[in-house]
């Protein structure tokens, strides 16, 4: 599975707003990933004041590491997936797209809260 930033932000702060039955399926899941698109919009959005968040960026990434929550790189099959999804008029931000597109790229369940990912052909998992 693949974690929107909200998710992993919310999962790692122990957040109310992650439904019981969501956080169970991550810490129940082998194979659990984060984009390092997520991570970026992180550090844009505190970096702008957009954002903030109760763990420093650079534990964040240690709290993945001991959750074996896996980074997951952009590559190239990214960017061409990326290029040829509809740009819709509800759906034009940059870091839902590419997640998107790494989900339908290697067929992962994309864990967001967020209906706008409910058009692509990919799994989107909430409660």
């Amino acid at each position: 599975m693949l974690l929107d930033t909200h998710v992993l932000l919310w999962f790692l702060d122990n957040n109310p707003r992650l439904p019981k039955s969501i956080k169970e399926k991550i810490e129940n899941t082998e194979s659990v990933f984060v984009s390092i698109a997520s991570i970026w919009e992180i550090s844009i959005k505190v970096n702008i004041g957009k954002l903030t968040v109760t763990t420093p960026l650079e534990m964040i990434r240690v709290n993945m590491m001991a959750l074996n929550i896996q980074e997951l790189p952009i590559t190239f099959e990214d960017a061409i997936t990326y290029a040829s999804l509809p740009l819709t008029s509800n759906h034009r931000d940059p870091f839902d797209r590419i997640l998107v597109a790494q989900a339908m790229n290697r067929s992962l369940s994309l864990v967001s809260a967020d209906t706008k990912f409910d058009p692509y052909a990919i799994s989107r998992v909430w409660e």
